[in-house]
């Protein structure tokens, strides 16, 4: 695949998007003031229809609900596209922004204002500006932070009616230095699996634990055995993440509960020890158990799979950052990262590549003093736009 982006092409796009910018940097403190939750996105896709439809894009609304398509045809040739998410995530935010949330319990704390302001500011600029031969299909998608949204949209039909020789996404990331990009090939994010397990036991006064089964006990070993499976089954060269987040059981001191309640998430880079990991938990928390005369029911929730970024994509959307904005501007030693995200579901269905771009030292993504960086809002975008002409004119 061939790339044909300079740092002239660049210096040219953040220019042209530079006359507009703070436009869009205003269109972002809107979109953050007012977030909206997985499958709710109606005032966010609203935004986003009108705009592209004033651009000239072909507008298309109603995938998964609020998702929302613009298509930019020129003529004939492949086919591309880009993906950005729109949803919020119910947090109490605590940044004290003068654009802070206006919903509470609701905010952006992952950048998704800044993904989809990013892409829309690509989009003015490629309808106005840009040269591309072919069709570009800028998608809009709701519901990543529940993991339900791109595979939604695949599941009614988003790339039989809007066909993609490739699809790429972009995330920001808090600690990497301000507007340097990241690539990963191959897994470049975790897959998400939930375990909630619940010991039963038998219930009875805290002052005659002989008389019960006591399910806090089991509980507790349960979570201590848990620890093995990655200490003692997991290949030392891979990763494996099994963390119980919440344990529940009982209301007062001297009272032994009939059961205890653990919610555990499970995350791994490889589908066969993902297979591995969703055996083994499930047969240790029900050992354990019965070795302390308790029972375990274990409820194994696939969410997930990881990201897997495709090596000639991946070394595209190198390429293009590099020839655009020099080697300063590509993090060489950018590592995969164990969070999840649900475009993994598009790159099952399509060749491409997820991209990162650093959103320099700021509160770490889901904290409520999270801001997404207005600073890294252009060159993004111009990333886009060199992109998308370079994939777009490639012969």
């Amino acid at each position: 695949m061939n790339t044909h982006a300079s740092v002239k092409d660049a210096v040219r796009i953040i220019a042209g998007i530079g006359n507009f910018v703070d436009e869009f940097i205003d269109l972002r403190h809107d979109l953050h003031r007012h977030p909206e939750l997985a499958f709710k996105e109606e005032r966010t896709s609203s935004r986003v229809a009108s705009l592209l439809a004033g651009w000239g894009y072909e507008v298309s609304t109603g995938l998964a609900g609020t998702g929302v398509i613009g298509t930019l045809r020129r003529g004939d040739g492949k086919t591309l596209g880009i993906r950005a998410d729109m949803d919020a995530l119910p947090i109490d935010e605590r940044t004290g922004l003068s654009y802070a949330s206006v919903h509470p319990g609701v905010m952006h704390a992952c950048g998704h204002d800044g993904h989809t302001t990013i892409l829309l500011a690509a989009a003015r600029y490629l309808a106005e500006r840009g040269t591309i031969a072919g069709t570009l299909n800028l998608i809009f998608q709701p519901a990543e932070e529940i993991g339900a949204g791109a595979k939604k949209m695949i599941s009614e039909r988003l790339f039989e009616r809007f066909p993609c020789d490739a699809v790429f996404g972009l995330h920001n990331w808090p600690g990497v230095q301000e507007a340097q990009f990241g690539f990963v090939e191959g897994a470049a994010m975790a897959s998400v699996d939930q375990a909630v397990i619940r010991v039963v036991g038998k219930g009875g006064h805290g002052a005659e634990p002989h008389n019960t089964v006591d399910p806090v006990l089991a509980a507790a070993h349960i979570v201590t055995a848990l620890q093995s499976v990655v200490a003692r089954n997991v290949d030392p060269r891979d990763m494996a993440v099994v963390t119980v987040g919440s344990i529940h059981g009982g209301a007062a001191s001297n009272v032994i509960p009939d059961s205890v309640e653990l919610k555990l998430t499970v995350r791994t880079y490889r589908p066969d020890l993902r297979a591995e990991l969703q055996r083994r938990i499930p047969a240790l928390a029900r050992a354990q158990a019965e070795s302390f005369g308790a029972t375990a029911e274990v409820h194994y929730r696939l969410g997930f799979p990881s990201v897997i970024n495709h090596p000639a994509e991946t070394s595209f959307a190198r390429q293009v950052a590099q020839r655009s904005f020099g080697r300063a501007a590509v993090e060489e030693d950018f590592r995969p990262r164990t969070a999840s995200e649900d475009f993994a579901f598009m790159l099952e269905a399509r060749p491409g590549s997820y991209v990162f771009v650093g959103n320099g030292e700021s509160a770490p993504l889901h904290s409520p003093l999270y801001d997404f960086n207005d600073a890294i809002i252009a060159p993004a975008a111009a990333y886009w736009v060199a992109l998308a002409e370079t994939y777009l004119n490639a012969s």
